[in-house]
């Protein structure tokens, strides 16, 4: 039987194996090769220097994300508000997973994002892109009230950010972690929903 074709993606597989093995600060290209049973040349095909590997792992990791995500945002058959509530479960759910399932490799992963912030821009851009489709259905559906959509998308994905970036994975082990979520979410939903739609006004403390 002829040997496997070896493909970027085949690379790529072998790179999480090693980097879970070995973490980012040991792994070399030598390491990936031989897991593959080829030369570090063969490597260096696909990926002429170790940061473009690196680059490229970093993206396949983040893009697992995105593709479950960028389903919700396309769904336009239901109301916008439940659409921005599932995103925004789904995407806390995956950090989660992420972070308890493989933290070796979570850990890792959590260096090769600072590393690269252009892999990392790119996917923030991706995701903030979803939430103003979202909030632009809202808008024309009537529910959401008018407002820019994509300064609004951008606030909605920064005043969550404590449910899903790395840099907070410590504190989603919390035992309240995910009613600290809903309050926050809401709130959101809250804020943006238009007049006739928020329903009855907050209470006011000071005038029981």
């Amino acid at each position: 039987m002829p040997p496997e074709p070896l493909t970027r993606e085949r690379i790529l597989e072998a790179t999480e194996e090693v980097l879970r093995r070995h973490g980012q600060a040991k792994a070399t290209v030598v390491d990936v090769a031989r897991a593959l049973g080829v030369s570090h040349g063969s490597v260096y095909r696909h990926f002429p220097t170790k940061a473009a590997l690196r680059e490229a792992v970093t993206g396949r990791w983040l893009e697992r994300t995105t593709g479950v995500l960028a389903d919700i945002a396309a769904d336009t058959e239901g109301p916008a508000a439940d659409r921005l509530t599932r995103w925004l479960d789904t995407l806390f759910a995956a950090k989660r997973r992420k972070a308890g399932d493989d933290p070796e490799l979570f850990g890792t992963y959590m260096v090769l994002t600072s590393e690269t912030a252009k892999v990392v821009d790119a996917h923030v851009a991706e995701l903030v892109g979803q939430l103003t489709r979202i909030i632009t259905d809202g808008i024309t559906q009537g529910a959401f009230a008018p407002t820019a959509p994509e300064p609004t998308a951008r606030a909605v994905f920064d005043a969550t950010a404590r449910f899903h970036n790395p840099a907070h994975a410590a504190e989603w082990r919390h035992p309240e972690i995910e009613e600290q979520f809903s309050v926050v979410r809401e709130l959101l939903l809250r804020g943006l929903c238009a007049p006739a739609q928020n329903g009855a006004p907050w209470p006011n403390p000071a005038a029981e």
